[in-house]
């Protein structure tokens, strides 16, 4: 009885151990196949991207090379803004301006290195779908609606100076003194050449890396305006001043001003309101990083953030030697638009003449990079995930060159163009987007809210709303007491 009842006992144990066993073995089965799932719905999400990324953009082969997209990269920095940064540093005084240089330069490159750890974070690279990681639809909006609206910007600001630069050079090859009424006088009519002509050919390019060619002779024609520049400044002892007549003296065949000729270290003035946006527009390539980070060779974070750091670095150099020198030709005389103010010195220079023609050229070159993010903004919002169709890649661009060109015929000035995107845009894409994205996408298991990366990040976000809410404040009040609709010069 006893041995029964031990066999019994040692059936129950080995039964109880068996069901055990079974019941670990369906656990671990059951986790492994939840794990598996969870992995698998991962990779799917991630193969959709990048499934829709070839699809509607490019074949993500790596064809770009470090050095083109260094040219691209430095093409959508410069721009219209190296035109307006003598202005500015009249209006700041060479000290304040160069701290706000070197600070927006450095704040550009660690927006940037945001933007490509977010990037890293979710398989993304697509700034709209950054935007669509982090607050969902609205994100996505926002990030489209901010791109677009900087980027029609810059847009018309390039032909803003096609407008206004082209007739004279064309006053200048006829050799007129005075331009006459005939229709290749007329701006208007000459943007709506260039724009059908050459950039619309341009901006149905399928690639953008292909735009690197374009953008190295770009670059080439900014060079020479700044070694235009420079020389300038050896044979223009000082700037027409027709506001100061009564003290003018007679220097090197022109009326020049004594009083105009000095150059301040430090100086606040209600221009000042334009100085700052002027700068942080002329640093604003945010919308063409992922792009050109999507089509660069063996892309890599630390390979962008290097292609990044090189193109800004380039354009500081550009910028400052073009503003110092820009500056101590015309002082406090120099217009929003610097080319403008060679004009009073000699209509008919030839020096000034080739480097209208090198600048026409650059803008007009850069227009079609531009032109990339705004359609790429204008596909996530209306079309996301569909095939590539060229009927669609031509009608947008279409549409966005002809509501630019009725945008810059009514525009009164350049300067308005530089001060209302340099203050709402611009500290968007360089400040604020980057920094609430990367707060929302960055894991807090990674990265705590209170940790010092995020806390950095939320210092950099306030920085760029006090910017906006500021620069903004300051325009609306001068509009409203001044009521100017005559900046610019023009």
């Amino acid at each position: 009885m006893e041995m029964n009842n031990l066999e019994e006992s040692e059936d129950s144990c080995m039964l109880n151990k068996s069901m055990s066993e079974s019941l670990n073995t369906d656990r671990a089965t059951l986790e492994g196949y939840e794990a598996e799932e969870a992995v698998s719905q991962e990779q799917e999400g991630f193969l959709q991207h990048v499934s829709s990324q070839k699809t509607q953009f490019t074949d993500f082969d790596g064809k770009t090379s470090f050095g083109m997209s260094v040219f691209n990269l430095s093409n959508a920095i410069m721009g219209s803004g190296i035109l307006g940064l003598a202005f500015a540093m009249s209006n700041t005084g060479i000290i304040l301006f160069v701290f706000l240089l070197i600070s927006i330069a450095l704040l550009s490159s660690y927006s940037i290195h945001l933007l490509l750890k977010c990037s890293a974070v979710v398989g993304t690279r697509v700034y709209e779908q950054l935007g669509q990681k982090a607050f969902g639809p609205a994100g996505k909006v926002l990030a489209a609606l901010v791109i677009t609206m900087h980027n029609v910007g810059t847009m018309s600001s390039y032909l803003y100076i096609i407008k206004y630069e082209l007739p004279l050079v064309i006053q200048a090859f006829l050799g007129l003194q005075e331009p006459t009424g005939d229709w290749y006088f007329n701006g208007n009519v000459l943007i709506i050449i260039v724009s059908i002509f050459i950039i619309l050919p341009l901006a149905l390019m399928k690639h953008l890396g292909y735009l690197g060619y374009t953008s190295g002779l770009s670059l080439t024609c900014m060079l020479f305006f700044l070694c235009a520049v420079i020389y300038k400044k050896s044979v223009i002892a000082c700037p027409l001043n027709a506001t100061h007549v009564e003290h003018a003296v007679y220097a090197n065949g022109y009326n020049v001003s004594e009083e105009g000729c000095s150059a301040k270290l430090f100086t606040v003035n209600t221009e000042t309101t334009y100085s700052i946006p002027i700068i942080a527009f002329a640093f604003v390539c945010h919308p063409e990083v992922l792009p050109i980070y999507t089509e660069l060779r063996r892309a890599t974070k630390k390979q962008m953030q290097n292609v990044a750091n090189v193109s800004i670095f380039a354009m500081f150099l550009m910028y400052l030697l073009t503003a110092i020198f820009g500056y101590l030709t015309f002082y406090g005389d120099v217009d929003s638009e610097m080319l403008h103010t060679y004009n009073k010195v000699d209509p008919l220079d030839m020096l000034v003449l080739c480097v209208r023609l090198a600048v026409l050229v650059a803008v007009t070159l850069t227009v079609p990079v531009v032109l990339f993010p705004i359609r790429r903004a204008i596909q996530q919002l209306v079309c996301p995930g569909q095939d590539f169709r060229w009927w669609r890649h031509i009608l947008i661009a279409v549409c966005l060159l002809v509501n630019v060109n009725l945008l810059v015929i009514f525009i009164p000035n350049i300067k308005d163009i530089f001060g209302v995107i340099g203050s709402t845009s611009a500290p968007s894409l360089i400040f604020i987007l980057p920094s609430i994205f990367y707060l929302r996408i960055v894991p807090r298991e990674k990265e705590p809210l209170l940790s010092r990366p995020k806390i950095q990040v939320a210092l950099f976000a306030s920085v760029g709303f006090v910017f906006m809410i500021t620069s903004l404040s300051f325009m609306i009040v001068d509009w409203v007491t001044t009521g100017r609709n005559n900046m610019g010069g023009h």
